[in-house]
């Protein structure tokens, strides 16, 4: 019996824009925390650790973007509940810091948040154009994102996000990482820069990176069958 597969969202716009590519691999999917039923919980480590308590031994855990990041720290502190592991435009620290200049300025993720507080639903078609960008199905994309977002989770549970994405570096437990690993990036993505991908692979021991040309932040709605081919080609090794 193969290992389960268990997917983790991205920021804001919830599940259902993974169900489609999760069911074509016979996945599922945990909420992020506050999304859904799902509780919220403030802190990204106890969110990571209870995302782990949460699974089999040896399940396969994919994360998009902020789900990457959870799924990265759940790998390195669960070793025993993570299998093989997926980062499917995934970084190690969303925002610039020492050492580490492919990601967004701390000003304009500040910028960002303030707007979100303001007026989520002004800001999500422009966050969610603004990280396709580059990408050659760039409007059909980002109408198709738009189109599949889960209804919005409280001002609260969008605040947490944003602070993670604020403060949270995984550099140092990168390298901790037991399981083979993929990292699944666009070349094109403006959000997570293909050189934050490359750098983020050079620390975890094994790491492969699959590069998709002319594609941004959401490689599988943006290259749906090239991303399960690429996700089989993996769970098949």
């Amino acid at each position: 019996m193969s290992a389960p597969l268990v997917f983790l969202p991205g920021w804001c716009l919830g599940s259902n824009p993974l169900n489609s590519t999760v069911n074509r691999e016979k996945g599922q999917i945990f909420e992020l925390p506050g999304y859904g039923n799902a509780p919220l919980i403030s802190d990204f480590y106890a969110a990571a650790d209870d995302i782990a308590a949460r699974l089999q031994p040896g399940t396969t855990l994919a994360g998009w973007s902020l789900g990457a990041q959870l799924a990265l720290a759940v790998a390195a502190r669960h070793p025993d509940k993570v299998g093989k592991l997926i980062l499917v435009a995934g970084t190690a620290s969303f925002v610039q810091r020492d050492g580490w200049p492919h990601a967004m300025p701390p000003a304009t993720l500040a910028e960002f948040a303030a707007g979100v507080a303001a007026d989520v639903e002004a800001m999500l078609p422009r966050f969610v154009g603004g990280f396709n960008r580059g990408d050659e199905r760039a409007k059909a994309v980002t109408l198709e994102l738009l189109k599949l977002a889960d209804p919005r989770p409280s001002g609260e549970v969008l605040a947490t996000g944003l602070d993670w994405l604020r403060d949270v570096d995984l550099r140092q437990l990168a390298p901790q990482v037991k399981a083979p690993t993929l990292l699944i990036h666009g070349a094109a993505d403006p959000l997570m820069p293909l050189a934050a991908a490359e750098a983020l692979a050079a620390l975890i021991p094994g790491a492969r990176l699959a590069v998709f040309d002319d594609c941004a932040h959401a490689p599988f709605i943006s290259r749906p069958d090239d991303f399960v081919a690429t996700v089989q080609q993996f769970l098949n090794d």
